[in-house]
């Protein structure tokens, strides 16, 4: 299992939603984590309903700090385009997918920045296999 964790700033909504693909489309070569550099606390409900769309409860997931993730060098470090504000993870690989924030989107143009990070998921999962 390659350990990847996936970073935004609030942690609310892009890697939020990348996590949640890695465990739909990777669960077998990904364990997948999700933190924030300045963790917002909640989830977005735009997310939670976006992924609700395609049966994938996110309610369950929770906003969380870079400290409550493991202190581990992961293989992988996805940043979703936050820039300098992302502190220092160790990790063998890193890579920044300039990711929009979809935050205040309406709901199409937030669909598709859900279907850009699963595409993307999809790619890494690919290069791993």
């Amino acid at each position: 299992m390659k350990t990847v964790l996936f970073v935004c700033i609030e942690n609310s909504c892009r890697s939020q939603i990348a996590e949640a693909f890695a465990r739909i489309h990777g669960s077998t070569i990904i364990e997948p984590y999700s933190s924030g550099s300045r963790p917002s606390g909640i989830v977005n409900p735009k997310g939670i309903a976006s992924m609700k769309e395609i049966g994938y409860d996110m309610a369950v997931h929770r906003s969380k700090p870079l400290s409550e993730v493991p202190d581990i060098e992961y293989d992988y470090l996805i940043t979703m385009g936050c820039g300098d504000a992302c502190p220092f993870v160790r990790a063998q690989r890193r890579e920044d997918w300039d990711i929009p924030d979809p935050g205040n989107m309406d709901e199409a143009a937030f669909r598709k920045v859900r279907e850009m990070i699963e595409e993307k998921v999809k790619g890494l999962i690919l290069s791993l296999s």
